[in-house]
């Protein structure tokens, strides 16, 4: 099912751009031995899901038709 309505799209880009930016910065971390890192990028995939699980959109007035 593809996302058609404007806000959708972008609360999905903004949670996939931040989970790929937490996975980045753990594997940095992960490498660098660096547990700030983890912390950070652990917080920003946290983040993302919280997003991903409490955003509800408002439906278009054409759904409700």
């Amino acid at each position: 099912m593809t996302i058609s309505w404007r806000p959708d799209r972008a609360v999905r880009r903004t949670v996939l751009a931040l989970a790929a930016a937490g996975l980045t910065v753990i594997a940095t971390g992960a490498i660098l031995d660096a547990l700030w890192l983890l912390g950070i990028g652990v917080w920003a995939v946290i983040a993302a899901m919280a997003i991903e699980l409490v955003y509800r959109p408002w439906p278009s007035l054409s759904r409700l038709r």
